[in-house]
């Protein structure tokens, strides 16, 4: 961040009386809104850092470290004091009156664009921190950043720096957004789609070494006569001989190798399960090719939603990123898991791991797919009476992005698992369900 930059931003903070809702939206990132109305964003990444406004927008994922709930009891309803740029440094620092205190108190948020030490910090009337997004030890910095230390100042530090008058703080902003927006759009963009490129060349490769049902059969039968051939010629089998040299039923002269420490009793059993290995194996392949072509399809019709995507929230919702410590053990046998706002969502691939998850869920999970279309079926787990309109979106359209290529409207019905009745393999019956309308260009929700 420029300090020019910084002093119109400040200048303009100071237009608003309170702050309305503070909370963190990324892993770097903070939102805080202004009067109900006007939502900023500050973004707090080391050496990267920068301010931009934009629609609000509810976040993928909760945070709930110590850091964010302060921010939010502290921030939340407080009014504004001022904004400023203590000693024409890259820091902004909003001071503030928390609604919750009992009197009169002042606490401040202290946001510090300082390249590799940048950082939000919350610190009381005395300059003591109360918390701060990242804490630093003294192995790190003479700068001890942790709840309860004095926070020291930041040494004077001459620089030379261009300076500008920016006629409209917020319009700039909005510009900074729609420009980083589309970075970030083109990078995850890239690499999403390689990631589920790799998806689908595995099930290609898989696909391609599957064995020929035909060929399959072919061997069964020729293990078979084997089998019956050693029975026919037992007498002529010594123990020690690596194959039989015999005439097959048709009278062709035909040479069997035969297998090593086996019993000569035991050799025709030997071919008898061969045989019936590969007559499985033929009888089988076909459910195998099935179910690889459906989750090749699945990764497709990702590729395409990819392809579609509007803005990176849409793109962390196709292809999450890696999830939190406590979730990276979780898997999943059956199916696809993802995370919405801290709600757990499954979603089946195919026919058979929809009727998995069917089998797996619980009678409050909600359940939905697409009216009149084979579709992928998605489970929320939830206990709740009552899931907020935002998963719900959010998981309806994962619901047709992974099942549909097609362009248009979908109706995705949903219910709890325990209204939804099995007929046969994953087709079902349900009742008491709700709808919600899915269209490329967003989704609208219809009780």
């Amino acid at each position: 961040m420029k300090l020019y930059e910084l002093k119109a931003i400040a200048k303009r903070l100071n237009d608003f009386s309170f702050i309305s809702r503070a909370r963190r939206v990324e892993d770097n990132t903070l939102e805080l809104v202004f009067d109900k109305s006007d939502s900023y964003f500050f973004n707090m990444t080391r050496g990267h850092s920068f301010i931009y406004k934009a629609p609000s927008q509810r976040p993928i994922q909760g945070y709930n470290a110590p850091f964010d709930t302060l921010l939010h009891t502290l921030l939340s309803a407080s009014k504004i004091i001022s904004v400023d740029v203590p000693n024409n440094d890259r820091i902004l620092r909003l001071t503030l009156a928390p609604k919750s205190s009992y009197k009169d108190k002042i606490i401040s948020l202290q946001l510090e664009f300082t390249g590799k030490n940048t950082n939000a910090i919350l610190i009381d009337d005395n300059e003591v921190i109360i918390e701060a997004l990242r804490h630093i030890d003294a192995d790190s910095s003479f700068r001890v950043i942790r709840p309860g230390m004095e926070l020291l100042p930041i040494p004077s530090f001459t620089r030379t720096e261009e300076s500008k008058e920016i006629p409209d703080i917020d319009a700039y902003l909005e510009e900074q957004y729609l420009h980083i927006q589309s970075k970030k759009l083109s990078e995850l963009k890239k690499q999403k789609l390689s990631l589920t490129d790799k998806k689908i060349q595995k099930l290609s490769q898989l696909l391609k070494k599957l064995p020929d049902e035909t060929q399959l059969n072919e061997e069964a039968q020729k293990y078979k006569e084997y089998a019956n051939l050693i029975l026919a010629n037992l007498y002529q089998i010594k123990p020690y001989d690596t194959k039989l040299q015999t005439y097959d039923f048709e009278g062709n002269e035909i040479t069997i190798k035969l297998p090593k420490d086996t019993k000569v009793n035991r050799m025709s059993d030997y071919f008898f399960n061969l045989s019936k290995r590969a007559k499985n194996k033929a009888k089988n392949v076909h459910i195998e090719k099935e179910n690889l072509e459906s989750k090749k399809t699945f990764y497709e019709n990702i590729y395409y939603a990819i392809e579609q995507a509007k803005d990176p929230y849409e793109l962390e919702l196709l292809v999450p990123k890696r999830g939190k410590s406590q979730r990276k053990k979780e898997r999943l046998k059956e199916g696809e898991l993802f995370w919405i706002e801290d709600y757990k969502v499954l979603v089946g691939r195919n026919s058979n791991e929809n009727q998995k998850l069917l089998e797996m869920a619980k009678a409050n999970d909600l359940w939905m797919h697409i009216r009149d279309v084979p579709s992928s079926h998605v489970i929320i787990r939830t206990d709740k009476q009552n899931l907020p309109d935002s998963v719900l979106k959010a998981a309806a359209k994962l619901c047709v992005d992974f099942s549909v290529k097609n362009p248009g409207d979908y109706e995705v019905d949903y219910t709890k698992r325990k209204f939804v009745k099995v007929q046969e393999g994953s087709n079902v019956l349900y009742n008491k369900y709700d709808t919600i309308s899915v269209t490329k260009e967003g989704v609208e929700i219809r009780v």
